[in-house]
């Protein structure tokens, strides 16, 4: 297999390895700060990677994402505040052990669930993304429009709680990957006579704006909120983890990789839906459902498993498709431009050995942060309670102004950063969803595309999508999809109505 070739290679190159470690490190502390994300740390450091070759800047940025995964938990577990949104489902189980002096046998459960649940995903995507690519290679632009389509049905209707303001975050997201120039005629899009718009939007600020200066808002208008962590029992035993203590959570860690591992392929539905959607399930097949809630142990290890089995397929739909399946997968697609590498099925003719030492990079980097998150992640949680919120944020501020205006050396870029930190943190308060607007900002060049080239070849104009059986079958997948959330909502509000009754 092309993987163990690309193991020996990364292996033997340090300076890889270091940039892998380094990134292992910065997820972790990023992912388990209050109201950071590791989005927001892979957007603020995008900028870095432009001075770097190719494979260390996507290395880079692809570990922190797992690791910042991770990372998520131990704010989830120590401070009872989710570090990331998948998170959450561990703090259900994941506080209550640690207000019982159980802190760190629940950091050791998550460490060890999150590292296998994230080597499931990562082997999957190995074994079958080549696969996947060669499929893709066969689809036309009737095909490819269709499963944007689908896409972009999925990403509005599922992500977040309301499928009206899911669905215009998407549609507010073309609206401004429109701006600028029609590629084929060169007419002015949107641009209201602004020179500075005939350019379009640029994907690094909008995303620094949106991700970091949106939560760095956010979190000053809740800063009085302040965070306790929760001190470990003086009892080794409480801290320790023993095999007997770990065995029952196998079945709901095995369970629970492959629901996240299913979960991540789809576009835009995410490692908090895969979390959730385990921990549910794992309740649901538990011996012991009332404990779950209390402190239990496999509460614990079911969420885990599944958030982070989530990061590697979510790389399925992008390197195959270009079509990324996460927060995280759109702003990597920017890494992949930046550096010249045309993404989706060419990108296995063209980059083989570059996908298959990434995929290298992301297995050691599995490794790295379960080593450190297993011995040291009541250290990472004492570190991040001596940052004073008064210095950390303003460092954050002052750094996504650095990093706008560097991406391109534009003044205007620092503009649309500021205005998109307003938009993202206005889409927070008002319920709309950030990450479908990114996510369709990057869909939207395209789905352009070959919805244009579709319409060039065919003689019946739209209805090229519907004779042709694969692109018809997409555009069903996605219209169930928004039938099938329409009806589960519905359902939902129907039980809470009887409820209150």
């Amino acid at each position: 297999m092309d993987i163990f070739p690309a193991l020996a290679s990364v292996v033997t190159d340090p300076v890889l390895l270091g940039w892998v470690f380094l990134a292992a490190i910065v997820g972790m502390i990023v992912g388990a700060i209050p109201g950071l994300t590791a989005s927001a740390a892979i957007a603020m450091l995008l900028p870095l990677t432009f001075y770097m070759e190719p494979l260390p800047a996507l290395a880079f940025l692809y570990v922190i994402g797992k690791s910042g995964r991770y990372g998520g938990s131990i704010a989830a577990i120590l401070f009872n505040t989710p570090g990331t949104a998948a998170s959450a489902a561990t703090q259900i189980d994941g506080y209550p052990l640690a207000r019982q002096g159980k802190a760190s046998k629940a950091m050791k459960v998550a460490t060890i669930s999150s590292v296998i649940g994230d080597f499931t995903g990562e082997i999957l995507l190995i074994v079958g993304v080549a696969w996947i690519a060669a499929i893709a290679l066969k689809l036309g632009p009737p095909e490819l429009f269709a499963v944007y389509f689908a896409a972009f049905i999925v990403i509005g209707s599922v992500i977040g709680k309301s499928i009206t303001r899911g669905l215009a975050s998407a549609a507010l997201g073309v609206l401004v990957a429109m701006i600028g120039l029609d590629p084929i005629s060169s007419t002015e899009r949107f641009t209201f006579g602004s020179f500075d718009l005939t350019n379009g939007i640029s994907l690094v600020p909008l995303m620094i704006g949106i991700f970091v200066l949106g939560e760095v808002f956010a979190q000053i208008e809740e800063r009085g909120n302040a965070t306790e962590m929760v001190r470990d029992s003086d009892d080794p035993a409480q801290n320790g983890l023993t095999w007997a203590e770990y065995r029952p959570c196998l079945p709901h860690v095995a369970r629970s990789s492959f629901i996240g591992a299913f979960i991540g392929m789809l576009p835009g539905l995410g490692s908090a839906i895969a979390a959730f959607v385990a921990y549910g399930e794992g309740k649901r097949r538990a011996t012991n459902p009332a404990a779950w809630g209390r402190g239990s142990l496999e509460g614990v290890a079911a969420p885990e498993a599944a958030n982070n089995a989530v990061s590697g397929p979510s790389m399925a739909p992008l390197l195959t498709l270009g079509i990324p399946g996460s927060t995280i997968g759109a702003i990597l697609i920017g890494v992949f431009l930046i550096h010249g590498i045309q993404i989706g099925p060419t990108l296995f003719l063209t980059s083989r050995d570059l996908v298959y030492a990434l995929f290298a990079c992301g297995l050691i980097g599995i490794v790295i942060y379960g080593l450190i998150g297993y011995y040291g992640a009541s250290i990472v949680g004492r570190f991040i309670t001596r940052i004073p919120t008064r210095v950390l944020y303003p460092l954050i501020f002052l750094t996504s102004f650095v990093a706008a205006y560097t991406s391109r050396g534009n003044l205007f870029d620092v503009y649309v950063m500021v205005v998109a930190g307003f938009a993202g943190w206005l889409m927070r308060k008002l319920d709309f969803n950030p990450a479908a607007f990114v996510i369709s900002f990057v869909l939207t060049g395209g789905a352009e595309e070959t919805f244009r080239q579709a319409l060039l070849l065919s003689d019946n104009g739209l209805m090229i999508f519907v004779t042709r059986p694969v692109a018809l079958l997409f555009l069903l997948v996605g219209i169930s999809v928004l039938v099938a959330r329409v009806r589960s909502l519905n359902r939902q509000a129907r039980a809470h109505a009887l409820g209150d009754v």
